[in-house]
């Protein structure tokens, strides 16, 4: 029995679509997991009845991030890359 074996062909426009999909499912996972840890926290934070600050902080600081995330999946940051070349 002879096997046959078939190549493909991956284009570089295909190669930058699969690593831009890959970033965007990261960042799906990031903004779930923002969203649910921070109503974890702030449910935790209601039903103690502390001050608020240390959730604002969290909530500021790793919105932050998140935003940094969501501008370099969109290509912003692709002014400083080579990769563009």
């Amino acid at each position: 029995m002879e096997e046959t074996w078939q190549y493909t062909v991956v284009s570089r426009d295909d190669e930058k679509e699969q690593r831009a999909r890959k970033r965007l499912l990261g960042f799906g996972f990031h903004l779930i997991g923002y969203f649910i840890v921070m109503a974890g926290i702030f449910l935790v934070n209601q039903s103690q009845g502390t001050d608020p600050t240390k959730f604002i902080i969290l909530l500021v600081g790793w919105g932050s991030v998140l935003a940094l995330h969501a501008a370099f999946v969109m290509g912003l940051f692709s002014v400083f890359s080579d990769r563009n070349k």
